[in-house]
């Protein structure tokens, strides 16, 4: 009966409290999400009810503002709309930071074993890590995370309660430019000295300008890749083929490239023995340049890859298996307690 009145209301006139309340337990079972606003004490176990609760700053009761998840402080409606709307973009600015970070921590997990297992030394010092944690961490999370919202994120539903952080589609732009990057960072560990006619720096304990030109490649290479790749973090959908939409909307995140940039030229042609770092010609430094904006040719192809071949395996499809699990688990204590069925299809009718 519920569900029925449940598709076909728009309006409820002249509800009382336990009306509100009623009807948020019932469309919670229905797996929606649900927000309530109130202002009375009344509306306090609705507002505590349901997925999030907006109460009113002015006029509403301590009661309320307590049972309530967001306080709006001038009493106005269109204030609701604003955190509806920042609230959605903070959890996509929380996707992207994932989506950069997550591509950042693999390569150079790969990177640092193969290191390891083959040539018994990192191709990267703990200096050159520091540098590059803080861009994985500081200044990503600042340039993704100060992104504005948009109002297109008002037309799109809300989020499954269920849905994991991570989508199929962020697992693809993961892989495929995890993929890549290994791609370049190899070639150039193992091949390296032959394309750029330089002295090789693997198994050579005694570092010197000469010999550690090669590894400062693989790193400003390593450190080019990233700061693009994070222009292509700013998009989580596959339709979003253009990655420099709205790009000049968020003076922060072009700040923040700009210095890494800076900063990482800086390291490799003053830091010397401190960052094991050689100083690279012009050609070099392009070079490693080219290899990093081919972040941005792939993450083109990487988006032509259909969905539906991450979205069929289990491990980058969370929400279906925890939606399967949570019902199972309904069913499984609707058998061990039978009563329960019966005071859930009351509390709805």
């Amino acid at each position: 009966m519920f569900k029925k009145i449940a598709a076909q209301l728009r309006v409820l006139a002249r509800s009382t409290p336990e009306d509100k309340y009623l009807l948020v337990t019932g469309l919670k079972q229905m797996a929606d999400v649900v927000a309530v606003t109130g202002d009375g004490t009344n509306d306090a176990p609705a507002l505590k009810k349901a997925d999030i609760g907006f109460a009113m700053g002015i006029m509403g009761t301590e009661v309320a503002k307590e049972a309530a998840g967001i306080i709006i402080l001038d009493d106005n409606f269109n204030s609701i709309v604003t955190a509806v709307k920042w609230g959605r973009n903070i959890f996509d600015c929380i996707r992207k930071f994932l989506q950069f970070q997550l591509t950042v921590n693999v390569v150079a997990l790969f990177m640092v074993l193969l290191g390891g297992v083959v040539l018994r030394e990192s191709p990267f010092t703990p200096t050159q890590m520091l540098w590059v944690n803080l861009i994985m961490d500081t200044f990503a999370s600042l340039a993704l995370a100060t992104e504005p919202p948009k109002d297109e994120l008002l037309k799109r539903q809300p989020y499954s309660r269920t849905e994991s952080l991570i989508t199929p589609v962020m697992w693809r732009n993961i892989l495929g430019q995890s993929v890549y990057q290994i791609f370049w960072l190899t070639l150039l560990l193992f091949f390296g000295e032959h394309i750029f006619g330089i002295p090789s720096g693997r198994m050579n304990p005694n570092w010197t300008l000469e010999n550690g030109v090669h590894y400062t490649i693989i790193f400003n290479s390593f450190v080019f890749m990233q700061a693009f790749n994070e222009i292509n973090a700013r998009k989580l959908k596959s339709h979003e083929v253009n990655v420099f939409e709205d790009f000049f909307n968020n003076p922060m995140f072009i700040l923040i490239e700009l210095i890494t940039l800076v900063v990482q030229v800086l390291f490799v042609e003053l830091g010397g023995k401190a960052m094991h770092c050689s100083p690279l010609t012009a050609h070099q430094h392009l070079a490693c340049i080219a290899i990093g904006a081919g972040s941005l040719v792939m993450g083109v192809v990487i988006k032509k890859i259909p969905e539906s071949f991450f979205s069929s395996i289990p491990l980058f499809t969370h929400d279906e298996i925890t939606a399967e699990k949570l019902q199972f688990s309904k069913q499984s204590s609707l058998r061990r307690n039978p009563s329960l069925k019966y005071r859930s299809q009351t509390s709805i009718r």
